[in-house]
Parts: structure tokens; C-alpha cells; sequence
């Protein structure tokens, strides 16, 4: 059997996708299970020891003329099954054209009507939460079973060779991830300054990010008293972040990213949920893991599934009436 695995969105949406290649693995041990993402994101495979060939769609350079060449070059793996776990009509004419014997993905997808099998892409209430794992692995229900199955990373020797050459030797670390995509779906700087003031001074905490995220790391550096917190932002890869966050005694993250990071290596997670809410299934999955949010009734939450550029009231009470006392101690 040969498989293909389509998601091209963001970071965590990758991550997320992940379980549906570790079951497909489990009920089919020999298959060729391969995994279509956009560039920047083909890193959080490396090392991945079910996935044979991670395809790569350049969105910023020859957008769609890129995709119809990797189209192409797809066709000629004449998969059995093309799995697409977005809801994108850039995707669908992947999945379409894909050339796969059979193609599965959500009736959301504007070309959903083409695909094999067409599953609804719902959310739950808070009593019944649905997550998004649970979605993508519907669509191989039909050929695995009803179970569930976690999110996965595999850092390497040497990622976590580098994640230890970073981290206080002998002496227990926390993580904070601080930033977003999102404006409201980030804890606003002034409030992480609070939490660390709150970690115990015998414990260091270690800033992580991306590049574009260093400026705002250094800003919280430079405003906490805390005698031990270091700026990571930049200075890791995704899986050495991961194997980082491993060995932490807690992590501090929003809605975002690093979240999922957590989750695919069980690292202990607290998550702050501000503008967004739990029921859209996006939770952290790692045994030691909390949701943190408001406790206020505000009926502005939410204002949208992924956030805005700014609050649409003016007041983002959403994270200003959360209040760092609400996070767990590090373990």
C-alpha cells in the first residue's frame, strides 16, 4: 500500500497530522506512508522514521506553478489512498489530481465533491470536545480502526545533544514560548513578565521562538528581575526545540505552535487560551498538560477561530483578566 498525507497550512496544523501516518504505520506495517507540506516545515519530519518521502510545496515562490509540477511528479507514485487534512481548495487540487486510486478529506474542502470519501470537519461543545486528531483520523477510520493515536516527533541524537548544550546543567529549566502569529492568541508581554516574577529564582528560564520572535524575547530579558532568563528565539530547530521542551519542568506557551511541539514529545504544557477556546479542538495532548484561560464570561470569546491583528473591543479582556496566579507551578 502506498499513502499520501496532504497539509500544507501551519506548524501545528503539520503536527496534528502526524497520528494519522502513526496509525496507517501500526495497521500497515510495510506501507510507504508520504507526507505533502509547505516549505519551512519539512524540518518537523526529519529523522521520522514511518514517513518515506516528505514532499515540499513552495507557497512564495512559483505558488501555483510549483504545484502543478509537484502534482505531476506526484502522479507518477500512483498512490493507493491520498488523506487531505485541509480544507483549502489549493489542497483538494492536490487530492484531486493527485492520481491516488482513492482520496479521502473534509466536506469543507471546496473540491470535497471530487474526493472518495467526504467526512464533516466539526467542532465540539465543552461538555464534548472534539480535537483535531480525532478529525484527521477519521479519515482512515474506514481502513484502521476508531482508536486514538498521539502526535509524534522524533528528534535525533544530535538534536538532543544540542537541546542539553542549551539547557542549565544540573539544574532544573522551564520554557516559555511567548509569541504568535496572533496577537490575540498571545498572553500579552506585561503578564509573562508577571509569571516569571513568580518562578522560583533557583530555576532558569529559557525563552524559545523563531527568528522573527527574538526581539520580543529580549524585551522580556531586559524587563524581569529574574536572575536567570536566557533568549533561545532563533538559536533552535523545531525538533531541538522539542527535545528541549522534553526535559523541561513545565511549559509556558499560547494557542500556537509550540503547544503542539509539546504535545508530539509529551513534555509537561501549560497553554494559555485567550481570544480562542478549547472546543475548537486544539488542546495540548501531553499527559502533564493544563489549559489556562479566563475565568471571566466575557461573550466576545471567541472572536474568531484563529484570532485577529488586534482586539475587535479595544480591551483584550480575554488575557488581561487572566491572571498568572492561574498557571500550575513547574513540576
Amino acid at each position: 500500500m502506498k499513502f499520501l498525507v496532504i497539509q500544507t497550512a501551519f506548524i501545528g496544523d503539520v503536527i496534528l497530522a502526524t497520528p494519522i501516518v502513526e496509525k496507517l504505520r501500526r495497521f500497515y506495517p510495510d506501507a510507504q506512508i508520504d507526507f505533502l507540506l509547505r516549505r519551512g516545515n519539512e524540518k518537523l519530519l526529519a529523522n521520522h522514521p514511518h514517513i518515506r518521502q516528505v514532499w515540499v510545496w513552495d507557497k512564495k515562490k512559483d505558488k501555483y506553478p510549483g504545484l502543478w509540477n509537484l502534482v505531476g511528479a506526484i502522479r507518477k507514485e500512483r498512490y493507493d489512498w491520498a488523506f487531505n487534512c485541509q480544507r483549502f481548495a489549493a489542497s483538494g487540487v492536490v487530492t484531486v489530481f493527485s492520481g491516488a486510486n482513492h482520496t479521502a478529506g473534509f466536506r469543507k474542502n471546496p473540491l470535497s465533491w471530487m474526493f472518495d470519501r467526504r467526512m464533516p470537519h466539526v467542532f465540539g461543545t465543552p461538555q464534548q470536545p472534539i480535537h483535531e486528531v480525532e478529525r484527521n483520523l477519521r479519515l482512515i477510520e474506514h481502513l484502521t480502526d476508531t482508536s486514538f493515536e498521539m502526535p509524534r516527533l522524533y528528534p535525533s541524537a544530535g538534536d538532543i545533544a544540542h537541546a542539553r548544550a542549551m539547557a542549565p546543567p544540573n539544574r532544573r529549566y522551564i520554557c516559555i514560548a511567548p509569541t504568535s502569529v496572533w496577537f490575540t492568541k498571545q498572553y500579552p508581554e506585561h503578564k509573562w513578565l508577571q509569571l516569571i516574577e513568580r518562578i522560583p529564582q533557583d530555576c532558569t528560564v529559557l525563552l524559545l521562538g523563531g527568528p522573527d520572535d527574538a526581539d520580543a524575547c529580549d524585551r522580556i530579558v531586559h524587563g524581569t528581575s529574574h536572575p536567570m532568563v536566557h533568549n533561545l528565539a532563533g538559536r533552535l530547530s523545531f525538533l531541538e526545540s522539542a527535545a528541549l521542551m522534553r526535559e523541561a519542568s513545565m511549559n509556558y506557551v499560547n494557542d500556537s505552535a509550540p503547544m503542539h511541539i509539546a504535545s508530539a514529545v509529551d513534555a509537561p504544557v501549560a497553554a494559555v487560551f485567550c481570544s480562542t477556546v478549547p472546543r475548537f479542538g486544539f488542546t495540548p495532548l501531553s499527559t502533564n498538560s493544563v489549559v489556562v484561560e479566563t475565568d471571566q464570561p466575557l461573550a466576545c470569546r471567541p472572536c474568531g477561530l484563529h484570532g485577529h491583528r488586534a482586539c475587535p473591543k479595544g480591551h483584550f479582556a480575554c488575557a488581561e483578566t487572566l491572571q498568572p496566579e492561574q498557571f500550575p507551578d513547574p513540576v
